[in-house]
């Protein structure tokens, strides 16, 4: 019996030294790192409750195994405080506040890995740096990293899709539907995994996302597996056959190297998720911009008037349209250089500019990984061409460009992406990616990253009636999963009543008019691209006109009001003085809210909302001594609330 106890208690004295923890500023989220039996494990709790049960860590290398087998070397901690700047993102300063825990770990052949955790009050970042003494690089075969949920785990992820799936062989391109509260650990859709951010509902006791950020051409952007029934998922790297089989699907890093981090984000209700600033934190910019690169509203003719509207008189008149919006920019979409012609460019830009209008243009960014037909193809996959190309662009006066059809995720993707941004700075070019991958943390790493797509947007709404029935409800999961890490262009605000040019044909639109104005600030991006047409300015009243002239795309800070994925959705937005509340409901009954909104206690307030025409109309309120205004939103209607 001696011998027994002995044994037990050498046995927690081992765990005891093995094990570490670290906890955010405030105590609530605590992160748990041991050896077990050779291999790391971490647990995640949030006010003593669990969230992530031990899952697995490590890397596995050309060079040597780093996930089993090893031996601890010791650990170091330290305390992060740091403030930066955003000037075109969800919240224009940050003070980020952390505490770091990095383990050291030996594998069997003598070298290194350093696993590290950063904790904050509601975020995770992790991240490995390999060192050795004998090595300069390494191929990475694998993550082990792993996020293990308790059973009673609900999931709001979209599935990986098959790569040269899709329209003309251009997927995957992060634009597949969300699950709604399904089962931990059903299979995808795809069998593919889970492409991030991913949205976790813990029971009754909150919520998790999950999502990568730092990744640049040294890296390859990473999902998640498909999940185990006991609710293991782990991390995958990309499919051999993305981008058309170019490039490798492993990650060829130097020693010493830091991964990507991926971040986990831990609350008891969704504030913490909407409200996070986990993809910026960890990451630093790259280069200094060039020149200040301009938030703003656009217009572009694409979207309703579609591929024959990229011609010269057209655009004109889209061009007509931004001036009296008092838009910053017009998108020039696909095909302008074949329907207008390179020759004519000059011209066209020069009139929008005479208007004090910038242009933005659209590009196909390669000719070798897919069969996307649109042009202009050829002028960004090559340094040499893209240089050229920029030149052009710089020497007419362009200030953006919009880039589609990359489809994949390889470390060689990521390298595109970084050279089209580094090149673009160097000529003041400002961009935004279209059929794309998820941005990880750019527009703090590449200061004129502007937006991406990376969802299902404006344009399924014109292509089936489908995806115009699910409008108010992705609007209920955008700001909860995509649009919490990263600015998402999604295209939006409709007053037509048919998704077409002649607004009496094509797909329906099911949403009210209070709803579209919502939507303008319930979606973020630096430059916003509305679906706003020349026959708005006759048939909408002028309070709806005011406002979409003047709402703004950046923002000084971004709260959490109410809501629930797939549901209803409330966030509030401030720029400079004046709060911007945006309301959806995804529902198929109206539904009364009481907002609790302490810091406008006694304030009036202005309130777009629907009425029994599902049109809008525009009332005064005020937000009552105790913070509180309670609203009626109908059917997939909206409200918009705002300050004076």
């Amino acid at each position: 019996m001696k011998k027994i106890v002995l044994l037990s208690a050498l046995l927690a004295i081992s765990s005891a030294l093995t094990a570490q923890e670290v906890q955010g500023p405030d105590g609530a989220l605590k992160v748990n790192v041991e050896l077990k039996d050779g291999s790391p494990v971490y647990s995640v709790h949030y006010n003593n409750k669990i969230f992530l049960e031990p899952s697995p860590l490590g890397l596995k290398t050309s060079i040597g195994d780093f996930s089993a087998r090893l031996k601890q070397l010791g650990h170091q901690v330290r305390t992060i405080d740091e403030t930066y700047t955003m000037p075109h993102a969800k919240v224009s300063r940050v003070h980020y506040q952390a505490n770091e825990l990095v383990c050291n770990y030996l594998n069997e052949k003598g070298d290194t890995l350093q696993v590290i955790f950063r904790v904050s009050n509601n975020d995770i970042a992790q991240a490995y740096r390999i060192s050795s003494p004998k090595h300069t690089h390494c191929i990475i075969e694998k993550e082990t990293t792993g996020f293990d949920f308790p059973s009673y785990t609900t999931t709001f992820i979209t599935p990986q899709a098959p790569a040269g799936d899709g329209w003309m062989g251009t997927k995957p391109s992060y634009e597949e539907e969300y699950t709604l509260d399904e089962a931990i650990g059903t299979p995808s859709r795809y069998k593919l995994g889970y492409t991030f951010p991913a949205l976790f509902h813990v029971g009754n006791d909150g919520w998790v996302l999950i999502s990568e950020t730092g990744v640049s051409s040294h890296y390859a952007g990473t999902k998640l597996s498909e999940g185990t029934q006991d609710g293991l998922y782990t991390i995958a790297f990309p499919e051999k056959a993305e981008n058309g089989g170019v490039g490798d699907a492993t990650i060829a890093a130097s020693i010493p190297s830091l991964t990507s981090w991926k971040t986990i984000t831990v609350g008891e209700t969704l504030k913490p998720i909407v409200e996070t600033t986990s993809a910026y934190d960890n990451v630093r910019p790259f280069y200094e911009p060039t020149q200040v690169y301009q938030p703003g509203r656009s217009t572009w003719s694409w979207i309703l008037w579609q591929d024959a509207s990229c011609n010269y008189k057209d655009q004109q008149t889209f061009i007509d349209l931004a001036a009296a919006m008092g838009y910053e920019y017009i998108l020039i979409d696909a095909l302008w250089d074949k329907q207008i012609g390179y020759e004519n460019m000059p011209s066209l830009i020069a009139y929008a500019q005479s208007k004090g209008v910038d242009v933005l243009l659209w590009y196909n960014s390669n000719g070798s990984c897919n069969d996307a037909p649109q042009g202009p193809k050829h002028r960004l996959d090559s340094a040499p061409a893209r240089q050229k190309e920029m030149a052009w662009m710089k020497a007419l006066g362009v200030k953006g460009i919009k880039v589609d059809f990359f489809g994949g995720d390889k470390q060689a993707t990521m390298k595109l992406y970084e050279d089209i941004l580094t090149d673009a700075n160097q000529y003041g070019i400002a961009v935004v990616f279209h059929g794309c991958t998820l941005p990880r943390g750019w527009e703090r790493m590449y200061p004129n990253h502007m937006s991406s797509e990376a969802a299902l947007v404006s344009e399924n709404l014109v292509f089936g009636q489908y995806h115009a029935d699910k409008e108010a409800q992705r609007s209920t999961l955008y700001p909860f999963i995509r649009n919490a890490v990263s600015a998402m262009d999604f295209g939006g605000v409709f007053f037509n009543k048919h998704f077409s040019k002649d607004g009496v044909s094509g797909t329906l639109r099911k949403t009210t008019d209070a709803f579209q104005i919502a939507t303008s600030v319930l979606y973020q991006s630096g430059i916003q691209h509305f679906g706003i047409t020349p026959n708005n300015l006759t048939e909408q009243p002028e309070f709806i006109l005011d406002f979409m002239k003047k709402v703004p795309t950046v923002w000084d800070e971004t709260r959490f009001i109410d809501g629930y994925p797939g549901k209803y959705c409330v966030i509030a937005r401030r720029y400079g003085n004046q709060w911007y509340i945006a309301a959806t409901n995804a529902t198929e009954q109206s539904i009364k809210l009481n907002l609790s909104l302490p810091w406008l206690m006694n304030q009036q307030v202005s309130i777009i909302h629907d009425n029994e025409a599902r049109t809008a109309s525009l009332s005064q309120g005020a937000i009552n001594k105790k913070g509180i205004l309670t609203i009626e939103i109908q059917p997939m209607g909206g409200a918009m609330i705002y300050t004076k």
